[in-house]
């Protein structure tokens, strides 16, 4: 699915296009990685449509085919599960290393086989994202877990998990997720408190209840999971990628162009949109999709990362690139992950103005921003570092496109098709 020497790739592109026109939205990169998971719980067949084909779409599996499940892309975005077959507890470590969400196999593994080994994953360098978090929840779910050579260990100490009350730290969506998922097929009721609100979330509920569970109060703080037995398989279309969706509006902003994102659901994006508006960029909201169109000069404006319906952490990046050519300082303070700031010094490789202070970064914007080699050290620094390639003058060469594969379907041949020069060779 995914050739290994891709990782030499580079991406070129020549600054200076103001793009303009429509681009579909792909389907949700981290709903996909939940729902396939999810999919698994089910001894049975699960069509899932609009899955993007992304490399940690192809990553997990590959992981969930090392498990026993048959997994095949039929057409456009249709991904066939097949999961009668699923009998391996252990996860695979070569794989799982590589990706953070490898670690929903946990959860499905303890619902569906009472047991499960996986590995502490990889994934981006943007912080430490422990699973503690996943473990105290198993815990309280009734599972005995241990943590040795790499590995987490978790076996079901009764016949089947027990319900439980569970307060979710840090809103984490992972960890809720993954209790949602182990909970669906647990001995009576669970309760999760704190739960994240995240689309993705919302989107993992509805999922397990087109295929049997019992879930109310996905979207709010307060999760309830009344356990069943058996679990059937569904067909589902997973709802659009706001992440992706929010970098092509930006990257209308960065370079004062005319660009309308097409599928996506405005509500996901309201933080975006508000501060893009701040900026100076004019949006529009209508049934076709969120149009975004530079008006001249940008303004600089601060934000606070947050869970959702906050400003993502994962627009953190891609927002700072477009701050770097805004007129005035604006501020951009991560409260979700201490080590976001892998873009800073890419950026300033092409001129841009920034300084970390502990959990900050202060931009204060230059007239213009210079081509330069730079890399992709993470997903979304990668995109940071192509919108700055968009607005620089000159020619950006840009490294390291696995991170940029991870997280984003056909990026080349969109930003073409919006008037970009850019090209992988």
């Amino acid at each position: 699915m995914w050739k290994k020497d891709e990782a030499m790739d580079k991406l070129i592109i020549e600054g200076g296009n103001r793009l303009q026109g429509k681009v579909a939205v792909s389907g949700g990169k981290n709903s996909t990685l939940a729902a396939m998971a999810a999919a698994c719980l089910a001894p049975d067949v699960t069509v899932l449509e609009n899955v993007p084909r992304c490399k940690d779409v192809f990553t997990l599996s590959e992981i969930l085919q090392a498990l026993g499940v048959r997994v095949e892309f039929e057409g456009q975005g249709r991904l066939v599960i097949d999961a009668r077959e699923l009998s391996t507890h252990v996860a695979p470590y070569e794989l799982c290393r590589h990706m953070r969400a490898s670690f929903y196999t946990a959860g499905l593994l303890l619902g569906r086989l009472g047991r499960a080994e996986v590995p502490l994953p990889g994934g981006c360098s943007i912080g430490s994202r422990p699973v503690d978090f996943h473990i105290r929840g198993f815990q309280a779910l009734g599972a005995k877990v241990v943590t040795e050579h790499g590995y987490v260990k978790a076996r079901v100490q009764k016949r089947r998990l027990q319900g439980t009350v569970f307060y979710v730290p840090r809103s984490s969506v992972g960890t809720t997720i993954n209790l949602m998922m182990a909970a669906s097929t647990a001995s009576g009721t669970t309760v999760l408190q704190n739960a994240a609100r995240e689309p993705e979330v919302v989107d993992t509920a509805v999922l397990l209840t087109a295929m049997g569970a019992k879930i109310r109060g996905a979207g709010t703080p307060t999760i309830v999971i009344e356990g069943v037995r058996k679990l059937h398989g569904a067909h589902y279309a997973v709802i659009p990628d706001r992440l992706e969706a929010g970098t092509y509006l930006i990257a209308g902003a960065i370079t004062q162009g005319d660009v309308l994102v097409e599928g996506l659901i405005p509500e996901h994006i309201t933080a975006l949109l508000t501060k893009l508006e701040e900026a100076g960029i004019e949006i529009t909201v209508d049934g076709e999709g969120v149009r975004a169109r530079g008006r001249g000069e940008l303004r600089a404006v601060d934000i606070d990362t947050a869970p959702y319906p906050g400003f993502p952490t994962d627009l953190h990046p891609p927002f700072a690139a477009l701050m770097t050519v805004a007129k005035g300082t604006s501020t951009i303070r991560e409260t979700i992950f201490e080590s976001r700031f892998g873009y800073v010094d890419e950026l300033r490789r092409m001129g841009a103005n920034i300084r970390v202070e502990k959990d900050t970064a202060i931009i204060t914007g230059v007239e213009y921003l210079t081509g330069a080699p730079v890399e992709a050290v993470d997903i979304r620094a990668g995109a940071a570092v192509v919108l700055a390639g968009l607005v620089a003058r000159g020619k950006t060469e840009i490294t390291n496109l696995e991170n940029l594969d991870r997280g984003y379907e056909n990026l080349v041949d969109k930003l073409k098709a919006l008037g970009a020069k850019v090209e992988r060779v």
